[in-house]
């Protein structure tokens, strides 16, 4: 029996892409995770998440990292909520991976509901499928060491890209997150300089609106 795991990295942030990681393993060999010492990823420190990226990389049968842009997440929001693009989002990675059991960290204040739409999404695109078992659970990487594992992979990735990012325009704008001061100094400071934010930032959110707005 498969199972996979899912969870993303970078929902909130206003700069940079959404990453939401899936790994998938027999479920026989999931005490596999367990004995590496994942846990949530935003509980390790940057090179601990790195190390065992690559050791869950070697363990899993499978793994995948959907990344959604900036400009992709203010495009979808035109049409549709937060919750939806994750619903989106998580059923790539379900679609992708394939399992017959799927963990998954509730991107929704209802798990249950959110469990059910990821449901719903594939068996209709699958009617003929076997429905796979979906448990949607807040704070699944704490509960489920496949949930740890994905939440890693994600996190390792959007890491990654952030990192390519800062290189790419010069600037350290910290870790893009709205709360962050250096983050918010360096959208003013662009802002004040350019006229306007560059792609890397998501013009959907309050953030940017209210230094454009300015």
């Amino acid at each position: 029996m498969k199972i996979v795991g899912i969870d993303e990295a970078g929902k909130g942030p206003v700069i940079g892409p959404m990453c939401i990681g899936g790994v998938r393993i027999d479920k026989s060999k999931s005490n596999a995770f367990k004995n590496l010492g994942v846990a949530d990823s935003k509980k390790l420190s940057p090179k601990k998440r790195e190390h065992l990226a690559a050791q869950i990389k070697k363990y899993a049968d499978d793994y995948f990292v959907f990344e959604v842009s900036p400009g992709q997440i203010d495009e979808l929001r035109k049409l549709m909520s937060m919750n939806d693009i994750m619903v989106l989002g998580f059923g790539n990675v379900i679609e992708k991976l394939r399992g017959d059991e799927i963990y998954v960290d509730a991107a929704d204040v209802k798990e249950e509901r959110f469990g059910k739409r990821l449901l719903d999404n594939y068996m209709k695109e699958h009617p003929d499928a076997a429905a796979p078992k979906i448990v949607s659970k807040h704070g699944a990487d704490d509960l489920f060491p496949v949930v740890s594992a994905a939440s890693i992979v994600a996190k390792v990735r959007r890491d990654e890209l952030i990192e390519d990012l800062k290189k790419e325009i010069g600037v350290d704008f910290g870790s893009g997150y709205p709360s962050d001061p250096k983050t918010k100094k360096f959208l003013q400071n662009w802002y004040d300089e350019h006229g306007s934010l560059p792609d890397i930032v998501r013009h959907s959110w309050k953030t940017a609106q209210n230094i454009v707005g300015k």
